[in-house]
């Protein structure tokens, strides 16, 4: 298993990768309850999360244990907890988990998410992402932004990530980020995102 702790600032960062299968399964969920009316069933995550996006969608707690998918977060946050903490993590508690089906001229503001860690993981990302207006300008279509104190000499505020099939990015909970729009293209940008708490004297313990 691929994966990779950094730190752009502050907290540290976890990157890690979800196996071809993982993310069939994932995208074969999303597609079956595409399918279905959602609004307004325990499914329909839209009414309760910040994006302006075409669709949100709930996964269920069967559906975690069946794919693998709940297995691979303990995995990669016990990993994650166990090289920068030097601890053994018990409990691994997931609040929620949600899939985000995002189009041309969607974004996600800027926000933060509830638990102690949190995370987000690409299984669908457009060809083309479009481009900016002005040459010059970097290009940020699509990515994921997150963001962190304030920018100030040898230091930076914020990490721009340009999303990738199969990538799968953990991070604290109260780390603000947001998602850019992007343009020019019908094809979709699908990401899934999850909240879980910790065991408490780990979460809470300054070393």
């Amino acid at each position: 298993m691929s994966r990779k702790v950094f730190k752009p600032f502050g907290p540290t960062i976890l990157k890690a990768k979800m196996n071809e299968e993982l993310i069939e399964k994932l995208n074969n969920y999303t597609d079956e309850k595409s399918k279905e009316n959602l609004e307004n069933s325990k499914y329909d995550a839209g009414n309760k999360l910040a994006g302006n996006v075409s669709q949100e969608i709930y996964i269920d707690e069967k559906f975690m244990g069946d794919s693998g998918f709940g297995q691979f977060l303990f995995s990669e946050v016990s990993n994650w907890i166990s090289q920068t903490k030097k601890r053994k993590l018990k409990k691994f508690q997931i609040s929620a988990s949600w899939i985000v089906r995002q189009y041309q001229n969607e974004y996600n503001p800027i926000h933060m998410h509830t638990g102690h860690i949190s995370g987000v993981g690409y299984t669908k990302v457009p060809t083309n992402l479009g481009n900016t207006k002005q040459n010059n300008k970097p290009n940020k279509n699509g990515h994921l932004q997150l963001i962190h104190g304030s920018k100030s000499f040898l230091s930076e505020s914020v990490f721009d990530i340009l999303p990738e099939v199969g990538d799968f990015y953990f991070f604290p909970h109260y780390l603000m980020h947001a998602v850019y729009p992007f343009c020019d293209t019908n094809e979709e940008r699908r990401s899934v995102s999850f909240n879980a708490f910790l065991d408490d004297d780990i979460y809470f313990s300054t070393h």
